[in-house]
């Protein structure tokens, strides 16, 4: 008996040892296994950051075309293309490369403007948000979510003070007519407007096939400043909309607006890698209401840097003359 009973402690004190030694072993295999795991991730991760690294940016056409190396550049300007004129004597200031040809990103968003508001449209229509206008060809954001509903004028504020493009295309998808209608208005008005290098696929700018030339972009700017609500829309700095509890802030896509230096009456930005930075404006320098175009400049802050060695330049001349 007293055999049997030591048996069955051996065989208890055995078990009972292998189960409080198995777990604290097991926890230690785990988290072994885990830290290993966790170097994979880190070394994968680190692998597709060099990679992602790796990718060079998109040249733009402006810079495939060598439009950059231009020899009549006189002020080093970073914009492929340049064009300044006095809006009431039609006297051509600067011109490079004024003739070319390019994408002109988010400066379409003018001309979807003016059709806007040659349509007469009320302005206090709510116009919600739908899938429709969330951007496929780039992939861009917005923080107007499909479901959103704001009324006519404020999309188009916010199209043209921040660029906003589900914004841009609500506008032309609310169109009566639907948005094929809406673009061929657009292009219909560039023809009346005799822009002949300007074509007009979709009422964003995204797409790459919205094209001009500064001569075409100048004529654009001039009508469009004549509409009071273009040149307020476009020149605010900040507006705020309320979206279910929530209000959202935006801010100018162009910093100049703010500049005490600057007297803009109209202005508009854009950018796609395909067209570069773009920047339009009718503006009042040493007393001369002058529109200036400033297409594919290379930086991000190279575009406005070009607007004011253009100003600078005009305010010497001048004073220079005066």
């Amino acid at each position: 008996m007293l055999k049997i009973l030591n048996t069955r402690f051996w065989v208890a004190f055995c078990v009972a040892a292998l189960l409080a030694w198995a777990p604290s072993s097991y926890a230690g295999n785990v988290k072994q296994k885990q830290k290993q795991k966790s170097k994979v991730v880190a070394v994968a991760k680190k692998k597709h950051k060099r990679v992602y690294k790796s990718i060079p940016a998109r040249p733009s056409f402006g810079k495939l075309a060598g439009l950059h190396s231009a020899a009549n550049d006189q002020l080093t300007l970073k914009s492929s293309v340049a064009y300044v004129i006095d809006q009431d004597t039609q006297e051509i200031l600067l011109s490079k490369n004024g003739q070319a040809v390019l994408p002109i990103a988010s400066i379409t968003k003018l001309m979807t403007a003016l059709v806007v508001r040659e349509a007469n449209l009320d302005m206090d229509e709510l116009i919600t948000i739908t899938t429709e206008d969330v951007d496929t060809e780039k992939g861009s954001t917005s923080r107007l979510r499909p479901g959103t509903s704001l009324t006519r004028g404020e999309l188009l504020h916010l199209a043209l003070m921040s660029s906003e493009n589900r914004a841009a295309h609500a506008l032309g998808r609310s169109y009566p007519a639907g948005l094929d209608a809406f673009i061929n208005q657009m292009n219909a008005k560039a023809a009346q407007l005799g822009m002949r290098d300007t074509r007009y696929a979709e009422p964003t700018g995204l797409s790459s096939r919205n094209q001009s030339s500064a001569k075409d972009l100048a004529t654009l700017v001039a009508l469009a400043a004549n509409d009071p609500t273009l040149r307020e829309l476009s020149t605010s700095s900040g507006f705020e909309v309320e979206v279910g509890h929530k209000t959202l802030k935006y801010r100018s896509t162009n910093r100049l607006v703010s500049n005490p230096n600057w007297d803009i009456d109209l202005q508009k930005t854009g950018y796609i890698s395909e067209a570069g930075q773009c920047l339009v404006m009718q503006a009042k320098v040493a007393g001369r209401k002058l529109i200036m175009i400033f297409l594919d400049s290379a930086g991000k802050f190279s575009r406005t840097a070009d607007a004011e060695r253009v100003r600078k330049w005009v305010e010497t001349r001048h004073s220079l003359t005066s």
